[in-house]
């Protein structure tokens, strides 16, 4: 298994804490999607249940527990994730109490192999009060055998007791250059990287999802759709229409992107991209930027979509006087 350059710090101190047996027993890895957080809980919890780790600290994929890890049917490996709901069709959006009070049960057991317990938690960030209250139970009076490994792209949703008992590891995006570097490696030119990095805020693993998926072209969408409102040229419930029926919640993270870099093109005394017409109108970008990234929380939840999206681009539209 390899791991991004990125992570290699992160994991030399992991490897050497697991071998030396000063590893925590909870941890929480956070960090923007698309920076290897998974892979890098992935690759611990192979090397905490193998049985005869290589000198890189990694798992060596030939033992017994490593097999059966490929195979999926180790005994001491779980994972929680979202599950289908009742009707056996639609999945959750969060992880619900249930999947804990099982989880805990299995803990309660002593491991099969006679080694470690280990689990995953994905995303942590949505498990709901309950889930989150009963998980805090367990965390409290840890196994000394358990590796519980809790994974999440914003830890604030965490609540402050949950976040307290375990021990948090941030990956931050790379530096510029090593970002570029990693992104040639994966076949992508100098200036498609470029362009991909700066529409994803340096984050080296959603810039090359993007230019495979369509989310540029996408960007390009929301910028045009921004300025059309904004000069009275564009239909509020038609583009809200369009945006709600086409992967909402990455529309609205472009457009409060978008928003983000207005800003700072005029504060730079730079001319706007979306219409704006000086600095007098940057408490109103802040506040649109606010409520697009709520909003986009908004969308995992019985909202409508297309009515959120559309009071959102009202306000756009039709900005507060200040």
């Amino acid at each position: 298994m390899s791991l991004a350059p990125w992570l290699q710090e992160t994991w030399r101190s992991l490897a050497e804490r697991l071998a030396s047996g000063r590893l925590p027993q909870a941890l929480l890895l956070s960090g923007a999607a698309g920076l290897g957080k998974r892979g890098l809980a992935a690759a611990l919890a192979a090397a905490a249940l193998c049985e005869n780790r290589r000198a890189d600290g990694f798992a060596c994929a030939r033992c017994r527990a490593c097999l059966l890890l490929a195979a999926g049917t180790h005994p001491d490996r779980m994972q929680l994730s979202f599950e289908l709901r009742d009707d056996g069709k639609t999945p959750r959006t969060e992880i619900v109490i249930e999947q804990i009070r099982k989880l805990t049960e299995q803990l309660s057991l002593s491991s099969q192999f006679g080694g470690m317990q280990v689990v995953i938690i994905d995303p942590a960030d949505r498990m709901n009060p309950s889930a989150a209250n009963a998980l805090l139970k367990t965390l409290e009076e840890p196994s000394g055998s358990t590796l519980m490994i809790l994974v999440c792209d914003q830890p604030s949703r965490l609540p402050a007791t949950i976040r307290s008992r375990c021990q948090r590891i941030e990956i931050q995006p790379p530096a510029h250059e090593q970002a570029l570097a990693w992104l040639r490696e994966q076949g992508v030119s100098s200036s498609d990287a470029e362009l991909a990095l700066l529409a994803m805020l340096g984050n080296p693993g959603r810039a090359l999802e993007a230019l495979g998926d369509g989310s540029l072209k996408l960007r390009g969408e929301c910028s045009r759709d921004l300025l059309a409102l904004r000069s009275r040229q564009g239909n509020a419930l038609a583009i809200a229409e369009a945006w709600a029926a086409d992967r909402p919640a990455e529309r609205l993270w472009h457009a409060a992107v978008l928003v983000r870099d207005d800003m700072v093109h005029l504060l730079r005394g730079q001319n706007s991209t979306l219409g704006l017409t000086g600095t007098h109108e940057i408490p109103k970008l802040a506040g649109w930027f606010a409520a697009a990234n709520r909003s986009r929380e908004l969308l995992a939840t019985q909202v409508r979509g297309e009515l959120l999206v559309l009071d959102l681009l009202h306000t756009w539209q039709t900005p507060r006087s200040s």
